[in-house]
Order: structure tokens, then C-alpha cells, then sequence
């Protein structure tokens, strides 16, 4: 596939790629070293890798290919009884400065009580040992490692959080809790974390997000998602204003960041907006990780559809549709820091997803011959020459001026 290399990448040189076979890579994936350093790259599957689908099992082995070479070791924890990537392996799981009861007890109810499982482990375990959170499908396109050599790593830079986020934002900061690299007791996840547990302690202790978006903790941060609608199999709509609070509460951890990165709270010597400006590596979220739903539409059947047509052979031309699947892949690849593949709530609104049709497709992603292929093919062998510029974040007047907790 080196004749299909987009401009602006080069293919990885073999010395930098773990070119063993799955097996091995899995293998290693499945018996974690002990942690000894500060670059590491860490996933959640609650039933453990093993159990995963194979198309982000593929993402994974993609990750480990292309930066263990460079230092970096991938892990996937879970929460699997007799595991050695187990959470408790890593962490004090009964500390209530590090998890809310819910999670100590594994007591979380709702349909995406997994996923908040997940959210749950993810500043804990970057507060203590540093390096990158990504979820398992998040599909790593550009190069990490320089990145996070120039910023977070090089002790001259002012940048200590990289993540994604959207350009545009005039009144408040976000962040996309998909993507999280920081060094070890980071300052903004530390706040981040205090707050989240604080929300998920309200009450007595809440076993799921259901109307966490009306913590009061949280006001005066703008909800989520003011413009989805959802129309349910059985015909039901959902409005606006009950998707916003949907939304909300299903990405709680982003809201808790938002708050904090608007918070001001001179008792405590922190300023949000100001740590923003002067220290968060954005990476704008829509080129950088939803090109292919942009290009799209944001409609799942298409991009699947599209990725999953087979490449003309040498000496035939594109058609119509085979030209617009090689522009999509052709602008991932050369453009896109990484690609989020989506399967939560999303899916209340789209129905489908091109992460949802590759799980329910099982091998649709890596088809030989397939722009699907080509995509995969890219990921994990190529690089771009250069790293995503930075957002520029203007300064804000602050959300919230109080306390932290109050």
C-alpha cells in the first residue's frame, strides 16, 4: 500500500514498529509489566482484552506497534477477577479519595454503566502514573510521541494537558475525555477528579449519572448538546432540552472539566481560564478526531458503506463513490491527530455508527482490498511528518468564582 502513502506522512521505519505477529503483541498486552515510568498509554475494558471486539483489539495492537518501540507501554485494564491488568493492580479500589462507592462496590446501574466504569479510572490512574488515557476506540493517527516530546515531556514547555477540543467556544472551555495525557498529579485533573468524585458522592452516594447534570456544584456551566433530537424505535421523540440533559449526564466527566476549567477559586490559588491559556495543548476536535463523520454527515450507514467499497485495481478508474471513500481516508490519514469511533449514546440519535457496523460486522474494517483496509493499513505503519497545531484559547471571564467544592 506505499503507492497510496498521502502526501504529508511517511511510512514508519520497521526498526520503530513491533512487526510480531498478534499473537505476540497480544500476549504482551495480556501480562502487563509493572508500571516504571511515566509514558504510558492506558485503556478500560471491564471483561479485559481478551473479551473485546476484534475491531478495537485491532486498534489496540495498533497503538502498541507503533509506541512501545518509542518507550511507551500499553495496557488495558479491567476489572476482571483474577486478572493481572485488574484496576485493584494498580490502584487502591476501596480508597474514597480515588473511587465513589459505586465503583468500590460495583454497584453502578444504568445502560452505560460501563462506560462511566471507565470514566471512573481515568484521572485516578493519569493522577498516579501519568502518561495517556484513550478509550479503546479512539483510533491514534498522528505522532504521539513527538507531541508529547515537545510539550508535556520537555520541561521548557508552559503545556501540561493535551486533548481535544472544539474551536470556537467564546464562553467556556471543554475537553474530550477520550483522549488525556498529562504527567502525574496534574493540577487541572486533580481538581477535576476532586470535583467528580464530590458529584458522585451527592446524596449519600449515587449509583449512576441519572440528573447529575443539576448538581449544583456544576452551575453555570452551559449543558451539552443543545441541538440533537432523538426519535426512539417506537416512535417517542425527545426533545432538545431533555437530549441536552441526556447528553449531559452521560459525559458528566466533561461537564465536571468544564467547571473546573472556568472555576477561579483564589483560596486554593487556582485559575481555570488562565491554566487554560497558559497550559492546555488543545487539539481542535473536529479535524483532529471527527473528519470522517464530518465528511459524512455525522451519518454512520454512509461512512460504512463507503470504507467498506472495494479499491479499483491497478489500471481501473474511481467512480463517483470509490472517489469520495479515497478523499475521506486520503483527509484522515493526513489531516486527523486521531479518529473516535462512537457507540454510546450516540446511538439513541444516529441508530448507527461506523463503530457500531464494524462491531456488528465483524472483519468489515480490515477487508482486504477495502478503503477500510487502507485506513487500517495507514494507522498502523504511517505517521505524519508534522504534529496538530494548537487551538488558540482566548481568555474568558470564569464560569464560576467560589470554591471548588462549594
Amino acid at each position: 500500500m506505499e503507492h497510496l502513502l498521502p502526501s504529508g506522512m511517511h511510512a514508519i521505519p520497521s526498526e520503530l514498529l513491533d512487526l510480531r505477529s498478534d499473537a505476540n503483541i497480544d500476549f504482551d498486552l495480556l501480562h502487563p509489566q509493572p508500571v516504571n515510568g511515566v509514558k504510558n498509554i492506558w485503556f478500560f475494558w471491564h471483561s479485559g482484552y481478551a473479551s473485546m471486539h476484534p475491531y478495537t483489539q485491532r486498534t489496540v495492537r495498533a497503538w502498541h506497534r507503533r509506541f512501545t518501540k518509542q518507550g511507551w507501554t500499553v495496557r488495558i485494564i479491567d476489572r476482571l477477577p483474577g486478572s493481572k491488568s485488574n484496576i485493584a493492580e494498580f490502584l487502591d479500589v476501596t480508597d474514597p479519595e480515588l473511587f465513589p462507592r459505586a465503583f468500590t462496590d460495583e454497584t453502578l446501574t444504568g445502560p452505560y454503566a460501563l462506560q462511566h466504569t471507565s470514566d471512573l479510572v481515568r484521572w485516578p490512574l493519569l493522577l498516579r502514573y501519568g502518561g495517556v488515557y484513550a478509550d479503546v476506540g479512539m483510533m491514534q493517527i498522528g505522532d504521539l510521541d513527538t507531541l508529547w516530546n515537545e510539550t508535556i515531556a520537555n520541561p521548557d514547555s508552559p503545556y501540561e494537558v493535551l486533548s481535544y477540543t472544539p474551536s470556537g467556544q467564546d464562553h467556556h472551555y471543554s475537553l474530550c475525555n477520550y483522549f488525556l495525557a498529562a504527567l502525574p498529579n496534574n493540577a487541572l485533573f486533580e481538581r477535576c477528579h476532586r470535583l467528580l468524585l464530590t458529584v458522585w458522592g451527592a446524596d449519600g452516594g449515587k449509583t449512576s449519572t441519572d440528573g447529575m447534570h443539576a448538581s449544583p456544584l456544576l452551575r453555570g456551566v452551559p449543558l451539552m448538546g443543545g441541538e440533537f433530537t432523538i426519535t426512539e424505535d417506537d416512535g417517542t421523540f425527545i426533545g432538545p432540552a431533555e437530549v441536552s440533559r441526556l447528553l449531559t449526564d452521560y459525559i458528566i466527566q466533561g461537564q465536571v472539566a468544564t467547571a473546573v476549567m472556568g472555576l477561579v477559586d483564589t483560596e486554593d490559588n487556582w485559575d481555570g481560564p488562565a491554566y487554560c491559556v497558559a497550559h492546555f495543548y488543545a487539539i481542535e476536535f473536529m479535524e483532529g478526531s471527527q473528519l470522517i463523520n464530518e465528511l459524512t454527515a455525522w451519518n454512520g450507514q454512509d461512512a460504512f458503506d463507503l470504507l467498506s467499497l472495494p479499491m479499483p485495481k491497478q489500471g481501473e478508474e474511481e467512480f463517483d463513490n470509490q472517489k469520495k471513500a479515497h478523499e475521506i481516508v486520503e483527509a484522515c490519514l493526513s489531516r486527523s491527530f486521531g479518529f473516535k469511533l462512537g457507540h454510546g449514546l450516540i446511538l439513541r440519535v444516529q441508530k448507527v455508527t461506523l463503530g457500531s457496523l464494524w462491531r456488528s460486522n465483524p472483519g468489515s474494517d480490515v477487508e482486504p482490498g477495502t478503503y477500510a483496509a487502507w485506513l487500517r493499513h495507514g494507522i498502523a505503519y504511517w505517521n505524519q511528518n508534522d504534529v496538530p497545531g494548537r487551538v488558540a484559547l482566548s481568555l474568558i471571564p470564569p464560569t464560576k468564582v467560589g470554591r471548588l467544592l462549594a
